[in-house]
């Protein structure tokens, strides 16, 4: 009843004259009630034009508002209080907050209220149900209510919490928190990764109505509200399943150099939390680590394979068929020219300290690395792409340099146009006989144009024709998109690698540029056949999202994954023999499949355990080459520990990474087994990675037992 005799004496009310600082908080109010994960005060990076890309009704809007006429006069004042008033109004009604009368009056007080930035603390909001009333109108007190919301939300929905490492679909739904707190606009957690090729579509709020009153007494007369921004989501799928030889004997996937998952999962431990088990990859764990695997000899053939079967640490009745691959190591002085094009996130969700600011001083290490006659080139997106830096010769390094430190974030994520953008900057470049790599460097989110993993995988698919190589690297937390970044590193003739401190970025951009930069090897696929009279199962340890069907091995049209200079590729098997108890699948009934094939009985290959196929393309050729190594009994040991060093430690992390992920074969192997495997075959550790690793075990084995 009080609230329609103020709406009452509101409409009758003679407008005020608007003051210049009435005017900006109406305004602001106005402007940016949509759109309060942004800063508009910041033009895109790379707009010409200098306005910021909104929507159409902005565009309408913001000239319509600005006009002499109209914000010199009180038809502003009349537009936007009657608005801001209803708004607050509502808000009462549906049990959302409002927030505090100090809050408002230091609002009313401001003479840029719009751009005063609220410190982002993860703790929930304070807020008082009633409209303060005092020397002030209801008038600007609806004004300041709209405000003080906008700048209470906006750092929530922008800067999450890093200490959150739960997997959310962005289809928010509403949950109740525990412990007296009201009703948090959350995520539900997300059982099962979405289906290949799709991402879900950001959503920052649910409607209205939805969201449920607080559980706080009454009599307190407050309430609370949580916003959860937590919207990372992970491209994975569920663990390789135990296969029969007698049905299925041959295992084929694609190469894979990532390494992105083990930096995040060394920042979630590191930040006092378990990773989301979505989040590990297990053969980008084992593929961090350099290992000293014989290499080829020379360029001609570029890989050697080198096989070891071993008994499984964490069960007795099966072994362990470890396949590593060395790739020819290009001599510094011979790498071929490189033509590089930085295509560079710079929207409003790059502003934190681990994005943008690191990533600027990640590409600043990178050019120190490049060679003279090599050229850079910088795109930006935010909205729409903009060329920062044309084709510019390393040996100007300071010209590359400045262009690097003058970038600043704002804006949306529009990374469509900067992918095109960069591509048609690289092919302009193109160096033939050399390297021509677009470097896209990103948190993942993209939200304006084409954004979906399908539309983009079509984009990346395309542009790869041209012979453009693409290496994705992502920062920062909260807001990461690992699901798009797999999508384009693996459909873009790329690989994907996670920053998340300046040594990372050391370790990714300078030790390992040679691999990183110069492929020797691309649409590199393995497959393994295995011996029916010698080994009943099989279990591929990772490799999930690489999986090809047993057909695409010898299609040369199938795109697989791509080896640099040096790289190294390893990839475990659990083998369970034939005649041992831990078979899990019956034999066949009628036993026709069971049969050894005519072949496989053949004197040449009865000893054999099986047959491991490489497939590969010279950069710039369309045909593949094979390369074949035979596994027999003089590649097994008796013992663990006879292992060779860095094979061991490659199953402890591999052990490590099941765990983490939950693989039911590692349930009963703990993490100080795992730590004492890795500890025993450390060896020499130049950069301390085989250390840090030691670390998280034990931060794992700590945090797991809360």
């Amino acid at each position: 009843m009080t609230v329609d005799k103020e709406l009452d004496k509101l409409s009758r009310l003679t407008p005020p004259a608007a003051t210049p600082e009435a005017r900006t908080r109406a305004l602001a109010a106005a402007m940016q009630a949509f759109d309060t994960a942004e800063n508009n005060a910041t033009a895109a990076q790379g707009n010409a034009k200098g306005w910021r890309q909104s929507s159409i009704i902005n565009w309408i809007w913001s000239p319509a508002m600005n006009k002499k006429f109209l914000a010199g006069s009180a038809l502003a004042t009349l537009l936007v209080i009657p608005a801001a008033g209803y708004l607050a109004i509502e808000l009462t009604r549906n049990g959302l907050p409002i927030i505090d009368q100090t809050e408002i009056a230091g609002n009313l007080s401001k003479s840029e209220a719009s751009k005063q930035p609220a410190a982002t603390t993860g703790q929930p909001v304070a807020v008082a149900p009633q409209i303060p009333a005092g020397n002030v109108s209801l008038a600007e007190q609806s004004v300041a209510v709209a405000q003080a919301l906008q700048d209470k939300e906006a750092p929530a929905l922008a800067k999450p919490d890093a200490s959150q490492t739960s997997e959310y679909d962005a289809n928010a739904a509403l949950t109740n928190k525990p412990e007296g707190s009201a009703a948090a606009l959350g995520a539900t957690k997300r059982a099962a990764p979405a289906a290949p090729g799709i991402v879900p579509q950001r959503q920052f709020a649910e409607p209205m109505a939805a969201i449920a009153p607080s559980p706080v007494p009454p009599a307190e007369g407050r309430m609370q509200m949580q916003l959860d921004p937590n919207r990372e989501r992970f491209a994975n799928a569920a663990a390789n399943p135990i296969k029969s030889v007698a049905t299925d004997p041959v295992s084929t996937f694609s190469a894979d150099v990532d390494s992105a998952s083990y930096a995040f999962v060394r920042r979630s431990l590191t930040g006092g939390a378990m990773p989301d088990p979505l989040s590990v990859r297990v053969e980008e764990m084992i593929n961090y680590f350099p290992y000293d695997w014989p290499g080829p000899n020379n360029a001609d053939q570029p890989f050697k394979a080198t096989v070891t079967v071993m008994p499984t640490p964490w069960n007795r009745d099966t072994e362990l068929m470890h396949v590593a691959i060395k790739g020819y190591d290009i001599a510094p002085a011979t790498t071929p020219r490189a033509n590089l094009v930085f295509l560079i996130d710079v929207s409003g969700s790059m502003d934190e300290p681990d994005k943008l600011p690191l990533l600027k001083s990640a590409f600043r290490l990178m050019v120190n690395r490049l060679k003279a006659d090599d050229t850079v080139s910088i795109v930006t997106y935010a909205g729409n792409a903009g060329t920062v830096l044309a084709p510019t010769r390393v040996a100007e390094k300071s010209k590359i340099l400045s262009a690097i430190d003058r970038l600043e974030p704002g804006g949306s994520t529009g990374g469509a146009e900067g992918i095109e953008a960069a591509y048609d900057l690289a092919k302009q470049g193109f160096v033939k006989d050399g390297v021509n790599r677009v470097m896209l460097a990103t948190d993942g989110d993209f939200n304006v144009g084409p954004s979906s993993d399908g539309d983009l995988k079509r984009i990346i698919e395309e542009k790869r024709k041209d012979g453009i190589f693409l290496t994705v690297l992502g920062f920062g937390r909260g807001n990461l998109n690992d699901s798009l970044m797999q999508t384009l590193a693996q459909n873009g003739n790329g690989s994907a690698a996670y920053i998340d401190t300046l040594a990372e970025a050391q370790k990714t951009l300078v030790e390992e540029a040679g691999s990183t930069l110069f492929p020797i090897g691309s649409d590199v696929k393995f497959q393994v056949e295995f011996n029916p009279e010698r080994i009943a199962e099989y279990r591929l340890i990772g490799y999930e999202t690489r999986a090809l069907n047993r057909e695409d091995f010898n299609n040369d049209r199938v795109d697989a994954g791509d080896i640099g200079s040096g790289h190294s590729v390893t990839a475990i098997y659990e083998i369970t023999p034939k005649g041992s108890p831990a078979v899990m699948n019956d034999d066949l009934r009628y036993g026709a499949a069971d049969k050894v094939p005519a072949e496989a009985s053949d004197s040449a290959h009865h000893g054999e355990l099986a047959f491991v196929k490489m497939r590969y393309k010279r950069p710039g050729e369309d045909k593949s080459a094979l390369i074949t190594t035979p596994v027999n009994d003089g590649n097994a040991v008796a013992t663990v520990d006879a292992a060779p060093q860095d094979v061991r430690f490659s199953v402890a992390v591999a052990a490590f990474g099941q765990k983490l992920s939950h693989v039911a074969a590692v349930d009963t192997y703990s993490y100080q087994a795992i730590a004492d495997l890795a500890a025993a075959s450390r060896g020499t550790d130049t950069f301390g990675y085989r250390s840090d690793f030691l670390g998280l075990v034990r931060l794992a084995d700590g945090l797991s037992q809360r």
